[in-house]
């Protein structure tokens, strides 16, 4: 395996345990902030010390507490843009670049290696500007080519979009895109977007306090979290307890509603889940799961209609939230009269 972590570290608020292997691919770390995300991130660039454990790179152990291994920095090829770039503001682009080609020293052949990477990163014409001089998106670009000059055996980008406008985001996201599919190596993509790690990364770490709550393909996540934090932060809006369970049917306490999980064993579950556009209306009340409601609020989202509904009668103050395109919603004259929860659309979940 390319990449492998097991390791400890405490401070007096906080203990990082962090497990996971990765291969040759693009695996995106999802947390709320203080999980750990970037700490875990540090430790594998060897800039913070784990107490204990391992970090392993191509069967090169970088640190090792039992054989007291701990490379520096310099020596672990581990790239690391940083969310503010971290470019030398007295050089200008091209020296941010050069200073690190290490491969040769004919001076041709290292500008010519910088004016390829400009140009990959469509960065031309910008060489001789500082940073200062550089937008947001542009000094995202000239740490990256830094880095990729560097050679890497891994690739780490720690919410590389944070200090953008949503245009520059997706701009830069695009090409960043391309670059990580062609990287080769390992490549570590944190983020609090789960948009931006559902499209870039094949494989998808949960952090939670810490620890790896989660993980694995990103589409088997998404489709079944199986954890209360999974499917938080993968972005499902409504999630209940469970107050009872019998048989294939659990209640869901904050919704007042009984519902039938389609077969699926409920027996461990403590939580249940429904995303928003998996909400249907509907006039047929033989449906599995449908339950007259009404609506508590409804808002009008850039392209959407975001409803806010319960049970009718119901005396919990909790709403269900339904999401339908802005068309969908403005062609109905009269809404259905029952909410359906598909049963086979339904996440069962543990702490």
């Amino acid at each position: 395996m390319p990449l492998e972590v097991d390791i400890r570290k405490k401070w007096p608020d906080f203990r990082l345990d962090i497990r996971f292997k990765a291969g040759r691919e693009i695996v995106g770390f999802l947390g709320a902030s203080g999980s750990g995300k970037s700490m875990t991130l540090k430790c594998i660039a060897g800039i913070i010390t784990p107490d204990e454990g391992i970090i392993i790179s191509d069967g090169v152990p970088l640190f090792d507490s039992d054989k007291k291994i701990n490379l520096p920095p310099q020596k672990r090829r581990a790239g690391y843009l940083f969310q503010n770039a971290a470019l030398f503001p007295n050089m200008t682009a091209e020296q941010n670049v050069l200073c690190v080609i290490s491969d040769t020293r004919d001076y041709k052949k290292k500008i010519k290696k910088a004016s390829d990477i400009f140009a990959l990163m469509g960065l031309e014409g910008l060489q001789h500007r500082y940073p200062s001089e550089l937008s947001g998106g542009q000094q995202q670009r000239v740490a990256l080519a830094r880095i990729l000059l560097s050679k890497p055996n891994i690739l780490m980008l720690d919410e590389p979009f944070s200090a953008l406008d949503s245009y520059l985001r997706w701009q830069l996201e695009q090409e960043l895109g391309g670059i990580l599919a062609s990287f080769g190596g390992t490549s570590l993509f944190v983020s609090h977007n789960r948009d931006e790690v559902y499209r870039l990364c094949d494989s998808v770490r949960i952090i939670s306090n810490g620890s790896v709550a989660a993980g694995g393909d990103k589409w088997e996540l998404f489709n079944d979290p199986q954890s209360y934090d999974a499917c938080l932060l993968t972005g499902c809006k409504n999630i209940s307890p469970v107050r009872e369970v019998s048989g294939p049917s659990i209640l869901a306490g904050d919704w007042d509603m009984t519902l039938d999980c389609g077969g699926k064993s409920t027996a461990t579950t403590e939580f249940v889940g429904i995303r928003a556009h998996d909400i249907a209306l509907t006039d047929d009340e033989g449906l599995p799961n449908s339950y007259e409601y009404e609506i508590v609020s409804t808002l009008r989202d850039t392209f959407s209609y975001i409803l806010l509904i319960k049970k009718k009668g119901s005396q919990t103050g909790k709403t269900l939230r339904l999401e339908m395109s802005r068309e969908k919603y403005e062609a109905m004259a009269v809404l259905p009269h029952y909410l359906h929860i598909p049963p086979e659309k339904i996440l069962l979940l543990d702490r």
